[in-house]
């Protein structure tokens, strides 16, 4: 089952319904007026929903095309945004390029960090920003909505509270991160508003490519129109799903709704740090790995971050080639 947002003059805009292959929707308003309001009541609605669902996939009611141009993020805020950093390859580059090793934790117990969850940006709107000398960066991830999550819950259980799947990108500016972790207190200002894809999936639209709590298929990052990265999604995967959930979910309850992110989606590639796309390898999901391996290899980072103008598109295709949670892209623009 795919769904979507379509915007309208509310703040939640209202659920859709979208076929497989991404060419027809449908409102299902008569089942749930929004995505919150489906998550709320998942275990209620998922049936009529799925029956919708058959229904559009088989052309048996009546349906409008499909625009993904239409759509806010599927969530447009959420109760909770969780970021994991899962890829812990991405976390080793960063210190590796400073001269640090990376704590033996790191590999043992999550990275995350608590995101601004009340104004996400729609997959075909503008990145607005003040400016573009903060180190503008995009970081392109997978990320799991949940429903109600028990305090406490292991991980052996977490992964049966994922109920949906969605691209991300995690908009950094990477020129305020030092000065706010220097602090000790945590990300702010350096993460704006994070970017989700317009459609988000019930686990088992992935068939074989969601195993063990993961997500097995590349993610494919054009850069100003020139492909930047296709890193597979399942691989150098320190940490799944669940486990980031069970995590998450340690000290407090989880409301449904609740969003949990991957982390920079990063493949060692049998290297140390990787390679990219022109050197024969799958590239990166951020630009700041190109500048840490710029770093180590050079002393010094040559490739640029993001520019007024500069474009992202984000998106994963499954073994037949059609993309799945249809295309982040945009462009970053002065606010």
């Amino acid at each position: 089952m795919k769904l979507a947002t379509y915007k309208n003059s509310t703040r939640d805009g209202k659920l859709m319904l979208v076929s497989r292959d991404l060419t027809k929707a449908v409102e299902v308003s008569d089942i749930a007026a929004t995505m919150q309001n489906a998550l709320d009541n998942w275990a209620q609605v998922r049936p009529a929903l799925q029956n919708r669902s058959d229904e559009l996939n088989a052309n048996t009611i009546d349906s409008s095309v499909f625009d993904e141009t239409l759509c806010e993020s599927p969530l447009p805020r959420a109760y909770q945004w969780a970021d994991g950093s899962a890829y812990v390859n991405h976390v080793e580059l960063v210190r590796k390029a400073r001269g640090a090793e990376i704590p033996a934790s790191f590999w043992t117990d999550p990275l995350m960090y608590q995101g601004g969850s009340d104004d996400f940006i729609g997959p075909r709107d503008d990145v607005l920003l003040p400016s573009d000398e903060w180190g503008v960066d995009f970081e392109g991830e997978v990320a799991v909505v949940t429903d109600d999550v028990p305090m406490g819950v292991s991980a052996q259980n977490a992964g049966q509270h994922i109920k949906l799947l969605m691209l991300v990108n995690d908009v950094s500016l990477r020129g305020l991160i030092p000065g706010e972790l220097a602090k000790g207190f945590g990300f702010f200002q350096s993460k704006p508003a994070s970017v989700f894809s317009p459609v988000a999936v019930t686990p088992d639209e992935l068939n074989t490519a969601w195993t063990n709590n993961k997500v097995h298929l590349p993610l494919v990052s054009h850069y100003n129109s020139a492909l930047f990265g296709k890193p597979e999604a399942g691989e150098d995967m320190t940490f799944d799903f669940a486990q980031l959930v069970a995590h998450a979910a340690k000290s407090r309850n989880l409301g449904a709704g609740a969003v949990i992110g991957s982390g920079t989606v990063s493949n060692k590639q049998g290297t140390d740090h990787g390679s990219s796309i022109a050197e024969g390898g799958v590239g990166y999901s951020c630009i700041a790995e190109v500048r840490m391996i710029e770093t180590i290899r050079d002393g010094k980072p040559s490739t640029p971050f993001m520019s007024f103008g500069d474009s992202i598109r984000i998106e994963m295709f499954d073994r037949e080639g059609q993309s799945i949670f249809g295309a982040i892209d945009q462009i970053v623009k002065q606010s």
